[in-house]
């Protein structure tokens, strides 16, 4: 959890902290000095390829930096800005992408002031605190060094232990100053390093028409799915229905048992396309489902499977059709792919609500090792899920156990009461 109060007690802790940021800081000064000069030779092309390296360096240093910014000194997580990714194509390419990329341009800026401001404020407790114990220590090695200190001539002890007045000041002014220059040290790397309104609504508007055009993809494929599915089922047998009666009704007066025969054969494919219709709007948009809820509807769906599945449920009122229907069909393709692939003894789902988000979590005690970019019907739940702005993210270590958390936002409506009795 990101830390909130950027004044703590505990100096020694702020101290260590500003020793690893000068040595970020530093970093950052010898990226500055190496993306000049890669500047100044890109008018002769030389520099290019240099440049377009320092790029890719730069941008794990940002993201290393938004990652110990956020964990540690800053007021909440620094957002990712969402980074053009750099094609595999010519140089010329790249570097177009490069210098198109408000981002990069952001970045070059906050290397900048990251190897000079930001130095000069993580640096600031080491300076202090190194001149202090400079001065506690020329009280003793006074004899060994210059015989002048802070302007005074020093001829003898009495005069050395002025020194001690100078570490004072300086140790106050390093525990005085310590977290303020940490404090301030965080806002400036937040502030160059976070997303603008503009990056922000760019970044925005890019996820919607992903997210449409995947959710208009996954629509259309659905649509296909249900043609070919009726095309080849209900269809087919509500055609050779019709066929049958035709022939029972000429046998009739012909042949009375072989058009009653007809007629049992008719009535069977009658049944067989009435389940195949039922088990496609199952498919659908389950009457479980409608009739349940959420919590109903995953219950039911924990009875059918072949293993112990513990279901804990918290949610005190609906959400909408459409993120009900989501989580449903995400549930289910997770315990579906614990049954079969994860050889798994047990399987656990819980799903509860707060700050206007459902959490959904599937858990497993299985093998292990499920990868969430592999097989389509992971990236079919994250298709499913943003759409609605919904997340997954999944921890599946090689032994197990795979645990799969999906959040989708959403507001709850009310339960409908049930009708009194009598």
């Amino acid at each position: 959890m990101a830390r909130t109060d950027h004044r703590p007690a505990n100096r020694f802790v702020l101290f260590v902290w500003s020793l690893l940021l000068v040595a970020h800081a530093a970093a950052s000064a010898v990226l500055t000095v190496l993306s000049l000069a890669a500047a100044s030779l890109s008018a002769i092309w030389v520099g290019l390829p240099l440049l377009l390296a320092l790029t890719r360096l730069l941008r794990g240093h940002a993201q290393t930096h938004r990652r110990l910014l956020g964990h540690l000194l800053a007021d909440g997580p620094v957002p990712d800005p969402g980074y053009r990714p750099l094609p595999d194509t010519r140089l010329r390419t790249q570097m177009s992408v490069v210098l198109a990329d408000p981002t990069a341009r952001r970045d070059y800026i906050w290397l900048a002031a990251n190897a000079t401001l930001g130095l000069t404020l993580a640096a600031l407790p080491l300076t202090l605190l190194a001149h202090a114990v400079q001065a506690v220590l020329y009280v003793w090695l006074w004899r060994w060094e210059d015989s002048w200190y802070a302007l005074h001539p020093v001829a003898g002890q009495s005069d050395a232990y002025t020194a001690l007045v100078t570490a004072t000041a300086l140790f106050a002014l390093f525990w005085l100053l310590t977290p303020p220059a940490m404090h301030a040290y965080a806002l400036l790397n937040r502030r160059l390093l976070a997303p603008n309104e503009n990056a922000r609504l760019a970044a925005r508007v890019e996820h919607l028409a992903t997210s449409r055009a995947e959710t208009i993809d996954a629509q259309a494929s659905e649509v296909r799915r249900i043609e070919r599915d009726l095309h080849d089922g209900a269809q087919a047998r509500l055609v050779a229905l019709g066929m049958s009666l035709g022939m029972a009704e000429e046998m009739l007066a012909a042949d009375p048992d072989l058009a009653r025969r007809m007629l049992t054969e008719a009535r069977e494919t009658t049944r067989q396309a009435l389940t195949e219709l039922r088990d496609l709007v199952r498919g659908i948009h389950p009457p479980v489902l409608v009739e349940r809820g959420l919590e109903g509807a995953v219950r039911a769906l924990a009875i059918t499977q072949h293993l112990p599945i513990t279901v804990d449920i918290d949610l005190p009122g609906r959400p909408a059709d459409p993120v009900e229907s989501a989580a449903y069909f995400a549930v289910a393709e997770l315990l579906t792919n614990a049954a079969k692939h994860a050889n798994a003894d047990r399987a656990w789902v819980r799903i509860n609500h707060g700050r206007g988000r459902m959490v959904v979590i599937v858990g497993d005690d299985g093998v292990g090792g499920l990868d969430p970019d592999a097989g389509t019907g992971l990236q079919g739940i994250r298709r499913r899920l943003s759409a609605f702005d919904g997340t997954m993210s999944c921890v599946s270590p090689q032994g197990g156990p795979t645990i799969v958390t999906m959040e989708l936002p959403c507001a709850l409506r009310a339960a409908p009461q049930a009708p009194p009795a009598g």
